[in-house]
């Protein structure tokens, strides 16, 4: 992975966090939190969404993983606040 792949692959997850985070509400993790929010939110939404069928047509690349990782960053945020419920 070159430097600007991984940059990339940072700017997503942080991108993919922080807007979870403003969806789920109670979970404010900081900078670092978020990345790793978007990050495993990302390889979430990679596995799941294509065993249900779902794919996405967006204008560009970046907005489709931002898109894929926001909403594997929800389900996970979801998983973590019923776990905490508990």
């Amino acid at each position: 992975m070159t430097v600007e792949g991984l940059l990339v692959f940072l700017l997503i997850g942080a991108i993919a966090g922080w807007l979870a985070g403003l969806i789920v509400r109670g979970f404010g993790f900081g900078l670092i939190g978020n990345i790793v929010v978007g990050i495993v939110g990302a390889f979430f939404a990679g596995w799941l969404l294509p065993r249900l069928g779902v794919h996405f047509a967006v204008v560009s690349p970046f907005v489709n993983s931002v898109l894929h990782a926001f909403i594997g960053a929800v389900v996970l945020l979801a998983i973590v606040g019923v776990i905490r419920s508990v």
